[in-house]
């Protein structure tokens, strides 16, 4: 569902998309999730109403995994890279500062 909730906001926000991956076709497992995790500046992780910030680093990399992977151990989706900021889920405050 929250996918859904993602692809609706992004449509109405009239945003230039470059690469779109279907987790249900190309499953992005821990190491290469941590790859593109820790690429970025920030990663906010929303589930619900709750989201959290963390700055992507060897210390924190577990933790932020442990939120960032679903039950099969996949990157959780939906996964935004926005310049150097990374979104990974899906919470409504989130994505209204996303799309301003």
């Amino acid at each position: 569902m929250s996918c859904n909730k993602a692809q609706e906001a992004l449509e109405q926000a009239t945003v230039r998309i470059e690469t779109i991956i279907d987790a249900r076709k190309e499953a992005i497992k821990a190491d290469d999730a941590w790859k593109i995790i820790k690429k970025a500046s920030t990663v906010q992780v929303g589930r619900g109403k709750k989201s959290v910030v963390y700055i992507p680093g060897a210390e924190s990399k577990e933790e932020i995994l442990k939120v960032s992977l679903g039950r099969t151990g996949n990157l959780r989706a939906p996964a935004i890279c926005i310049g150097e900021k990374m979104y990974i889920g899906y919470n409504d405050a989130a994505y209204r500062e996303i799309l301003g």
